[in-house]
């Protein structure tokens, strides 16, 4: 399995958990759990592979990604009774999904030759859109978008900080970590901390 791939299944994974769990906030029945868990999975991947011309998309060449995304949505369908805090773990599961995508990003860029502008961007897909497409479907504020939220910042970040860790050593590993960590430790900080950005305040104008 390569890098790549392994970085893509465990995105899935991880995503597929949160679509899940957002279905169980809205009491969806089990095809509604598989359609957000699968669409939140493969979301932003789909798209990056799509911007980068990768052919086929990583989940039409491999369709067990699919499968792991319902699997994902059936463990939760009948869990999701025995969490406390259904938003809380959304959170911090889709912080960790973060991590996760944004590398898996980063890689394919790198690995079709991209333009440093791309990878971040492709890295920024890769981890956002899943969740976005998740969020828009049920009629919820997208966590990306929440007022302040260290969310699509975090990605760019981390995608950032892959660039420039590529420019000091040829370690994927050490690139992905850089990537994988400076994502996270934001992402968390906003969750644990409250680290916010600033925001606009508009103001009535002068008479």
């Amino acid at each position: 399995m390569t890098l790549l791939a392994l970085l893509d299944h465990a995105s899935v994974a991880i995503f597929a958990l949160t679509g899940a769990l957002v279905a169980s906030r809205r009491q969806l029945d089990i095809v509604g759990f598989a359609f957000l868990a699968c669409l939140t999975a493969v979301g932003g991947g789909t798209l990056r592979d799509v911007l980068l011309d990768r052919n086929p998309v990583f989940w039409l060449a491999n369709p067990a990604y699919i499968l792991i995304a319902c699997v994902a949505a059936l463990l939760v369908f009948f869990t999701a009774h025995l969490v406390e805090s259904r938003y809380r773990w959304l959170l911090w599961l889709d912080s960790f999904a973060l991590a996760v995508a944004v590398p898996a990003g980063v890689t394919a860029a790198m690995a079709t030759g991209q333009a440093a502008v791309i990878v971040v961007l492709m890295g920024m897909v890769t981890g956002c859109m899943g969740g976005l497409m998740r969020d828009m479907v049920v009629g919820e504020v997208p966590l990306v978008l929440k007022e302040g939220e260290l969310y699509v910042t975090a990605a760019f970040a981390g995608a950032t900080g892959a660039v420039i860790a590529a420019q000091v050593t040829d370690a994927p590993l050490v690139i992905l970590c850089s990537c994988a960590g400076l994502t996270w430790a934001l992402r968390a900080g906003s969750l644990a901390f409250g680290w916010r950005l600033p925001v606009y305040r508009g103001r009535p104008p002068r008479a």
